[in-house]
């Protein structure tokens, strides 16, 4: 694959010296989506990820107005993006009319935090309409202090674990080196399991935020896809309520659902064509958008081995998904 394909957070090129000291005390793996990759704080993270949620760490300040998207990649984030944006700038931007999101890719319009600070601890998001909306890969415990410390809201979204798998699957044999491409689907299944993919463990990751929901509800939501899928509208008034949007008329939610359907978003030529800044491919983030869509990919032993993991791992947590 041509490294202009590569988005930034897989590359290396722009390592601080720091950084590097960093990585040479971490534990390292060969990744199945990148030839190497660094546990850090619980996580395993590219070498460019590393750097990017330490510079986050230390220079993001949060205000108490902004609300933060929270996922593990490939759960419904870029979906999220568009409904967030639409439900906050609603009035800003009426669906009816010329609609940033007719022509602009939905992570084009919302920062990815550690993303945007692993060029340069110099990220400046003051030129953000507020309420400020950004999102992260973080874990809960990760984030940096502000985020947990000031009244702004996390929104966290998780997708069954089958599904999320598959989705990565499938984007990472659009964006990995060459090297690691063709790595067998078996080897990444037990990969995924055992936590050891980019922003894993996905256990650890789900349970944090799933935990801290119930804790504080009035600090983070916790949606599922496929809660969001089944009845989009009722979980969109309820992000609306959580965030301090709420709706007065039914219309407006069933024109920002169907604004950001998966159909409505993959149809329109911004996502289709070209790329984003970060190199990435515009047309890489929608596949199929559907809850169960594992079953096209994945045998039934494959798909066994990680529902006996996702026992395991959520027994006792009160966390169900629908397969």
């Amino acid at each position: 694959m041509a490294s202009s394909s590569v988005p930034v957070y897989l590359k290396d090129e722009n390592l601080t010296q720091e950084t590097r000291d960093l990585l040479s005390s971490l534990p390292s793996e060969k990744g199945w989506l990148v030839s190497q990759m660094y546990q850090f704080e619980g996580s395993w993270q590219t070498q460019a990820l590393v750097q990017g949620i330490v510079n986050c760490q230390k220079h993001f300040e949060a205000n108490d107005s902004d609300v933060i998207l929270a996922t593990l990649a490939k759960s419904g984030t870029t979906w999220l993006k568009a409904l967030l944006f639409a439900l906050i700038h609603r009035h800003k931007f009426p669906v009816s009319g010329k609609h940033p999101l007719l022509v602009t890719n939905p992570h084009s319009l919302v920062p990815f935090l550690e993303g945007d600070y692993c060029v340069s601890p110099e990220v400046n998001f003051s030129e953000l309409p507020s309420p400020r909306l950004m999102q992260t890969h973080l874990t809960h415990h990760s984030l940096p202090v502000s985020i947990k410390s000031s009244s702004c809201k996390i929104v966290y979204c998780c997708r069954n674990p089958k599904d999320l798998f598959v989705s990565i699957w499938h984007f990472g044999r659009k964006l990995a080196p060459e090297e690691t491409a063709e790595y067998p689907i078996e080897t990444a299944v037990e990969a995924f399991c055992k936590g050891k993919f980019i922003g894993g463990p996905f256990w650890d990751h789900v349970l944090e935020y799933w935990y801290e929901s119930r804790k504080n509800p009035n600090k983070v939501l916790f949606v599922t896809y496929e809660e969001l899928k089944k009845q989009t509208e009722v979980e969109v008034k309820r992000i609306a309520e959580f965030i301090g949007c709420g709706f007065t008329a039914e219309e407006e939610v069933s024109e920002i659902v169907k604004l950001c359907s998966f159909e409505s978003l993959s149809s329109l030529e911004v996502n289709r064509q070209g790329k984003l800044p970060n190199g990435i491919e515009s047309n890489a983030f929608f596949r199929k958008g559907k809850v169960g869509a594992w079953r096209d990919t994945l045998s039934e032993s494959l798909a066994e081995v990680i529902d006996r993991a996702a026992e395991d791992k959520f027994g006792g947590s009160g966390l169900k998904f629908s397969s």
